[in-house]
């Protein structure tokens, strides 16, 4: 079972991971990549920015820049994944696709049944990184953007062409489809 690490910080850049259940392509199945942008304006509402993305049919890179809150990193990334998880599932079950529903039920661990939970969205934990200098940002920022080029993806020729990624701004300083913060000079 993955170990969730807690996120020691209250507020700061940080390079967040999240994987769909086992790899598989839901938020593409489910054509849920809105799901993530209204997660976006969500945390955008609450004083957080988004200073770069991509989303892959199964997982999410962000570069969120929390603003120090009364919740911790941790539930705030949790809630998030379980809102969309709802919104995942429900647009599974509009498209018909029972047979991945019931793997994601199936899947679901006796103690987590008990406590009301019916599917597997999300993996159970998430990756994070404490972005603490402009050089690790970029970094993370060109792994992310390079993603949709990368070995069995194939999703587009450059990364400037993926639409689910801020790659667009960074490279041309045109907002693309969803529109990222600025990332502020320490």
């Amino acid at each position: 079972m993955p170990v969730q690490q807690t996120i020691p910080y209250a507020s700061g850049i940080f390079f967040i991971t999240f994987t769909c259940y086992k790899w598989l392509p839901l938020i593409e199945k489910a054509g849920s990549y809105d799901v993530v942008y209204k997660w976006f304006d969500y945390l955008k509402a609450k004083g957080h920015g988004i200073n770069g993305f991509v989303i892959m049919p199964n997982h999410v890179h962000a570069l969120i820049n929390f603003a120090a809150t009364e919740q911790t990193i941790n539930t705030i990334v949790g809630n998030g994944k379980r809102f969309m998880a709802y919104e995942l599932i429900k647009r599974l079950k509009d498209k018909g696709e029972n047979d991945l529903l019931s793997t994601l039920s199936n899947e679901v661990e006796r103690t987590r049944k008990k406590n009301n939970k019916k599917h597997d969205v999300w993996e159970l934990s998430f990756d994070w990184k404490i972005c603490d200098s402009i050089e690790f940002i970029k970094q993370k920022l060109n792994y992310m953007h390079d993603n949709p080029c990368k070995g069995n993806w194939g999703l587009c020729q450059s990364p400037v062409d993926y639409i689910h990624s801020s790659c667009k701004y960074y490279l041309t300083g045109e907002q693309g489809v969803y529109i990222v913060d600025d990332i502020e000079e320490k």
